[in-house]
C-alpha cells in the first residue's frame, strides 16, 4: 500500500516529494522503485516503497499490469544495466527518473544496454504499447551487437517522453544507425535531447539522429503525428551527407512531423557542415515535415530541400563564418 506524508518539507508519496522530486505522476496505478545499485530482486512482494525497491527494471516491468497506469520510479545513485533490450509492449506503463529536477540532458537516471549478443537487441528500448511514458531518463545504446545500431526505438501509439537524453555512442561509422528511430502513432517529445555533440560522425553515412522508417521487423508501421516541442537535436559531423532527421523512403511521414522551438546544432569543432538538417530519400508523399518559426540550425547550410519539408519562418542570408544556416529558398 502506497503511504502519504504531509509533514512540514510539504506533502510526500512513500517517501518522494509528489510535486518536483522527479515528477512522480499520481495515478489509479501501482508504483514500484528500482535501485541497481542497491536494490534486491528478491523482495517478496512488489517494491513499491524506496526504502525495499526491486534491483532491475526488467523486474519491474515484469510486476507491471497493463492499461493500469502502473508507474516504476528509477532511483539515479546508479546506472540501470540491461543485458538485452527493454521491450515495452503493454500499455499505459509510466517510468520516471527520480533525478531532483527536469533536464534537457544528462539526467541521473540513466538506461543502458550492454548486451555482447543476441539479434534482437536492436535498441535499449523499443516501445511497442500505447499511451506509455518516459520521464527524465537518460537511453545510451553501448552494445556491440551488429543489429543494435539504435538507442530507442518506438513503434507505439500515443508515447509521451519529458525531459529525455537519447544517444548511441557507437556505431558511429554505421549507415543507418540512428540515435532515435520513429515508427509510432502520435508520440510527443518535450524538453529532450537527441544525439551527442561529442562523438564525431565517421564517413559518408547519413547516420540521422532521428530515423524514420518502416524497414524495422517488429517496430510498428509508421511515423504519424509526432510532435517534437523544446528539444535539441545535436550530432558532430564528419561529410556533408550527415542527416539530423532522415525518412528513409517517401511514405515514411504520414500525416505530420512537426518540430516547435527546436534546435539543430552541429558541433564548433566538426570537420564538416551538413547540407541539410532534415531530409528525405524522395519527396514526402503522404505526409509533412513542418518545422514553427521558432525552430533554427547552427553550422548548418540549410535546414531543408526536401520536397515536403516545410519551413514556416522567413529565409535568412548566410554571413560566411557565422555557421548560420539558411532556410530553402
Amino acid at each position: 500500500m502506497s503511504t502519504y506524508d504531509f509533514g512540514a518539507g510539504g506533502p510526500s508519496w512513500n517517501g518522494i516529494p509528489m510535486w518536483g522530486g522527479g515528477g512522480i505522476p499520481v495515478t489509479s496505478g501501482t508504483t514500484t522503485f528500482v535501485d541497481y545499485g542497491n536494490g534486491s530482486d528478491g523482495v517478496s512482494t512488489k517494491a513499491n516503497s524506496i526504502r525495499r525497491p526491486w534491483k532491475t527494471i526488467s523486474k519491474a516491468y515484469d510486476a507491471a499490469t497493463t492499461n493500469k497506469d502502473d508507474v516504476i520510479c528509477l532511483v539515479g545513485n546508479t546506472e540501470h544495466t540491461l543485458t538485452e533490450m527493454l521491450t515495452v509492449a503493454k500499455n499505459r506503463i509510466h517510468f520516471v527518473g527520480l533525478d531532483g529536477t527536469s533536464r534537457l540532458y544528462g539526467q541521473n537516471a540513466k538506461i543502458d544496454l550492454t548486451a555482447l549478443t543476441g539479434a534482437l537487441n536492436l535498441a535499449t528500448v523499443i516501445n511497442t504499447g500505447v499511451r506509455n511514458s518516459f520521464t527524465n531518463i537518460k537511453f545510451r545504446n553501448m552494445s556491440t551487437v551488429a543489429e543494435g545500431i539504435y538507442s530507442f526505438i518506438d513503434g507505439g501509439e500515443y508515447l509521451v517522453m519529458n525531459n529525455c537524453e537519447v544517444y548511441k555512442e557507437t556505431d558511429l561509422d554505421q549507415t543507418g544507425a540512428a540515435d532515435l528511430v520513429l515508427n509510432g502513432d502520435s508520440a510527443q517529445f518535450n524538453g529532450c535531447t537527441i544525439g551527442s555533440l561529442a562523438n564525431l560522425v565517421s564517413g559518408t553515412i547519413i547516420r540521422a539522429n532521428i530515423l524514420l522508417t518502416r524497414a524495422i521487423a517488429g517496430a510498428g508501421k509508421v511515423m504519424r503525428d509526432n510532435t517534437f516541442t523544446n528539444c535539441l537535436v545535436w550530432r558532430r559531423s564528419s561529410h556533408i551527407n550527415n542527416r539530423f532527421v532522415y525518412a528513409a523512403a517517401d511514405a515514411d511521414v504520414e500525416r505530420l512531423l512537426l518540430f516547435k522551438n527546436t534546435g539543430f546544432i552541429n558541433a564548433a569543432n566538426s570537420t564538416a557542415v551538413p547540407a541539410q538538417a532534415i531530409a528525405s530519400a524522395a519527396t514526402l508523399t503522404v505526409g509533412a515535415i513542418v518545422l514553427n518559426p521558432l525552430c533554427y540550425a547552427v553550422n548548418v547550410t540549410k535546414m531543408s530541400t526536401t520536397t515536403g519539408v516545410f519551413v514556416t519562418s522567413s529565409v535568412v542570408a548566410a554571413t560566411a563564418g557565422q555557421g548560420v544556416a539558411v532556410n530553402a529558398a
